[in-house]
């Protein structure tokens, strides 16, 4: 009897194996059109743009030549009034007047620590389009002009999230950042320490044979 059941058993869970893959035989071309159908979803939307990637293009041209030019106003005009800029030296800015006040304070201003700065910047990859926002990221040659010591340059990075506000595109938040390992003002800082180093063991050891021949005149 025992061997009976488990005779019936086994043929049961074949017949529900075999009617399973049946069933997932019978909807598996569904659910690959479905799949392909969420795949075009998620990545066409960056096919037939071009209109918005060259509002993108001419938007990056213009924020680089208000920043050459030193007209923020005319950088804050490519931003969205709620905008959010992370800046190179980590600070935050959250809407257009922290990032004049920003601005003003770091650059031309009375008391600025750069008389200008300058940037060349490039995009890494096509943008990204999902609806009315757009991100995008890119490379920047930055050019400083501090008012206490001479021209550096920085190679940086960015990346933007852009909305489409009242048909103009505009930055919601850009992010600014560089290398802190490996840098020019890393490389000056190492070579003043080198040349503090040495001078302190040639002023110690000055030091060390004048009071040695001072105590032999003695």
């Amino acid at each position: 009897m025992d061997c009976f059941l488990r005779r019936i058993t086994i043929i049961s869970s074949m017949r529900t194996f075999v009617e399973t893959r049946f069933v997932w035989r019978k909807f598996l071309p569904v659910l690959a059109i479905y799949a392909g159908l969420l795949a075009g979803t998620v990545y066409a939307d960056d096919n037939g743009h071009e209109e918005d990637r060259k509002q993108l293009r001419a938007l990056m041209n213009e924020v680089e030549a208000g920043i050459n030019a030193q007209d923020v106003d005319r950088l804050t005009a490519m931003m969205a009034d709620n905008v959010t800029v992370t800046w190179l030296n980590a600070e935050v800015s959250r809407g257009k007047s922290e990032v004049k006040a920003y601005y003003s304070r770091m650059v031309g201003g009375e008391g600025a620590i750069l008389k200008k700065y300058e940037t060349k910047v490039s995009l890494s990859a096509p943008a990204h389009f999902y609806g009315d926002v757009a991100v995008a990221d890119g490379k920047a040659d930055d050019a400083f002009y501090p008012h206490k010591r001479d021209l550096f340059h920085l190679d940086s990075r960015w990346s933007s999230t852009l909305g489409k506000i009242d048909g103009n595109w505009r930055i919601i938040t850009l992010h600014l950042s560089a290398n802190v390992f490996t840098n020019p003002l890393m490389a000056e800082a190492e070579r003043w320490i080198w040349f503090a180093g040495v001078g302190g063991v040639l002023l110690g050891s000055l030091a060390v044979f004048t009071i040695g021949y001072l105590r032999r005149r003695q």
